[in-house]
């Protein structure tokens, strides 16, 4: 089975998958490798690993080398290079009084081309905008409009949870994210509570919404009776990580049980709906 190693080019960004050509590599090396702008510099995000040849989607490129001082040094001038580039791009906008907004600026590695990133409501002429670019950057210039999700993934910021932005920290691509995830795991349908600083869903209604489903799929809903050890109660909360419910006895007090140690009425093998009263 071929080794590969998966290689990203800004942090947060999609792995993709290099053949390693023998060098030793660990996560956290920075790498010269072929990209599909010519040269690329980037770090390796996941060990060298065996793969099928199933999950390979065509011939693996090669890592050309282990970042020498010399790429390093190159790597830091050209990220100086970035902010010249950018601020030069937004003194251009302004000039040509173009509905759109700058988010991030690539400098490809050896220096052949600059990639622009732009947000804006709709479609934008930009061609002058291109001429003058290339005209006093002396490079091939490229502008590519992204939505506001990439846009929050290369700005980064700090999400609801008071954490960095899932999407700028490890997600390397979006996934489809709906208004049932909000609802399976019963969170306000508020757009405040549930949107990320992108103004779309939080990528994070994700992770458990599986967890959820299984659950919402076995639990009793809400008020009403089971048989538990202790004897008969009336569900009357949830705790779902742990995959229990809280039972209020007839006699008094509450019980956490778990699900399999639940006995039910046929009618209530669903705890939709799922309102809490």
């Amino acid at each position: 089975m071929p080794k590969v190693v998966g290689i990203s080019f800004r942090p947060g960004g999609k792995v993709y998958l290099y053949d390693p050509e023998g060098v030793v590599l660990v996560p956290g090396d920075e790498v010269v490798v072929p990209a599909a702008r010519g040269v690329g510099y980037g770090q390796v995000a996941t060990p060298v690993r065996e793969v099928d040849d199933s999950e390979l989607e065509g011939p693996l490129k090669k890592v050309m080398r282990r970042a020498t001082p010399g790429d390093k040094e190159r790597q830091k001038t050209n990220l100086e290079k970035k902010e010249r580039a950018y601020r030069t791009a937004k003194q251009l906008i302004v000039k040509h009084g173009l509905p759109m907004k700058l988010v991030d600026v690539d400098y490809v590695f050896d220096g052949s081309s600059i990639i622009f990133y732009f947000t804006a409501d709709g479609r934008v002429d930009f061609r002058e905008l291109v001429k003058d670019l290339a005209a006093t950057l002396k490079a091939r210039i490229e502008l590519k409009q992204v939505g506001v999700r990439d846009e929050a993934k290369m700005v980064g910021g700090l999400g609801p949870c008071g954490r960095d932005l899932c999407c700028s920290l490890f997600l390397s691509d979006f996934n489809p994210v709906s208004i049932k995830m909000a609802k399976e795991q019963d969170l306000p349908l508020n757009p405040s509570k549930i949107s990320g600083i992108c103004g779309r869903l939080m990528c994070c209604l994700k992770y458990e919404v599986e967890a959820y489903e299984e659950f919402n799929r076995r639990a009793p809903a809400l008020w009403s009776e089971v048989s538990t050890s202790e004897g008969q109660g009336t569900v009357v909360g949830y705790h779902v990580p742990k995959g229990r419910v809280v039972v209020e006895l007839e006699g008094g007090g509450k019980l956490e049980v778990s699900l399999d140690e639940l006995s039910m009425r046929k009618e209530h093998r669903s705890r939709r709906p799922r309102r809490r009263g």
